[in-house]
C-alpha cells in the first residue's frame, strides 16, 4: 500500500458537464494531509488513480445483482452488520 499507515483520507468532489450532447462525470480528489489535489476528466481514471494509490488489481466487470462480486464495495452499515 502507498501509505505507510495502512490509511488515506480524500475530499472527493463530483460534478456533470455536457460534452457534445453527453453528460459526463468529472471528479477531483484533495489530500486533506498536503493539500494535494487531483482532477479526473471521468470516473475510469479517477477508480484508476485509487486502484494505484491502494495497490489493487484493476477493476472487473460488476455483474448486476451479484452481491458476491470481489469488485462490490460494502458501505459502513454492511460492514458494521458482519
Amino acid at each position: 500500500m502507498s501509505d505507510e499507515q495502512g490509511y488515506m483520507a480524500y475530499l472527493l468532489r463530483l460534478w456533470q458537464i455536457t460534452s457534445d450532447g453527453n453528460i459526463v462525470w468529472r471528479a477531483s480528489v484533495e489530500s486533506p494531509h498536503t493539500g494535494e489535489r487531483h482532477g479526473f476528466a471521468d470516473l475510469q481514471a479517477l477508480f484508476a488513480f485509487l486502484e494505484e494509490k491502494t495497490d489493487c488489481p484493476p477493476r472487473r466487470a460488476v455483474q448486476a445483482g451479484n452481491p458476491t462480486s470481489p469488485a462490490r464495495a460494502q458501505t459502513s452499515r454492511e460492514s458494521a452488520n458482519t
